[in-house]
């Protein structure tokens, strides 16, 4: 009979266990797993920059670009071009976790699906975000032109600002977030501008047509909220919504009026003629109605630009 005891301190070598083919099939699932799955912070991370508003602001730079130099210069302008979107992209990425910052408070109430408040992202690595959002989008933007540079950094301080105290002061507010939305066109201008100045009327164009409609339609927003923006001194709180929708009516005849100024120049097509009716037609509507149903009023806006977006990109193909 085989002798079972050990003496204390003594070790008996057993055979190398052999692992099987579920066991190995286990180990590189598991492997792959943690390859390809995000851990949770980075999944805060990415909903904090909205990949989707991302891709929209590099879009919006690319119509741009094609409206100031044409398709048939798009291949000679195309680098800076695409330096441009991705710093635009990256700019919009901070911006979004800026605001995310600042309204940490309220989204517990109001948004309590969102990253911060939900705790997939802690306020530092949040701020860590934005810095390095902001930085890498100034960095990019040295590689399209020197101008575009500045105009990143005056976005950046505007943002910063926006955020910190003008958001609570209504009409300030609503002057900032329509310079950057035109803002997004003038740094497509900038990308590609070397020395004639015609790139720079066309996109000059585009960018005062949507800084006009963008403040018709924060003030028709404005409106909308009047009564759950009881801590924002909005134009509609300190006028009323009567004289505000006339304001926010008078922005968006403005913006129908900087729309005929491409085709009378010459600048753009006849295919700019045929789109930016219906957008026109839309703005005027929108005009009429902010007060009376601000909801509709600035949704109607909203597809009113995107129309108009398509009116200067066929303008400068067709």
């Amino acid at each position: 009979m085989w002798n079972t005891w050990r003496e204390p301190g003594i070790r008996v070598p057993t055979a190398p266990r052999i692992p099987s083919c579920h066991s190995r099939y286990h180990e590189w699932a598991t492997i792959c797993t943690r390859l390809t799955v995000p851990r949770p912070g980075m999944a805060g991370l990415l909903r904090l920059a909205r990949p989707g508003n991302c891709v929209m602001s590099a879009v919006g730079v690319g119509i741009g670009g094609l409206v100031a130099v044409r398709s048939a210069a798009w291949g000679e302008f195309a680098r800076p071009l695409l330096w441009a979107g991705a710093a635009a992209a990256a700019f919009t990425a901070g911006g979004n976790a800026l605001n995310d910052v600042y309204d940490r408070e309220t989204d517990r109430v109001n948004h309590p699906e969102r990253p911060l408040p939900a705790g997939e992202v802690n306020v530092a690595a949040a701020k860590s975000f934005v810095v390095s959002a902001f930085t890498i989008a100034a960095s990019l933007a040295v590689l399209a032109s020197g101008w575009a540079f500045v105009i990143v950094l005056v976005n950046i301080a505007l943002m910063a600002s926006y955020e910190a105290a003008l958001k609570s002061r209504g009409a300030p507010g609503n002057l900032v977030i329509a310079y950057l939305v035109g803002s997004l066109f003038l740094f497509a201008g900038a990308s590609v501008f070397r020395s004639s100045i015609e790139p720079l009327v066309r996109t000059g164009i585009l960018a005062a047509l949507a800084f006009f409609t963008t403040i018709g339609r924060e003030i028709t927003k404005d409106i909308e909220d009047m009564r759950g923006d009881v801590d924002r001194r909005t134009l509609p709180h300190r006028i009323g919504s009567r004289p505000a929708g006339f304001v926010a009516a008078i922005a968006l005849f403005v913006g129908v009026a900087l729309s005929l100024v491409p085709f009378a120049l010459g600048v753009l097509s006849l295919g700019y003629a045929i789109l930016v009716v219906p957008a026109d037609g839309m703005f005027i509507y929108a005009a009429l109605h902010s007060a009376a149903n601000p909801a509709r009023s600035q949704r109607v806006t909203k597809y009113g630009m995107i129309v108009a977006l398509a009116a200067f990109l066929a303008g400068a193909f067709v």
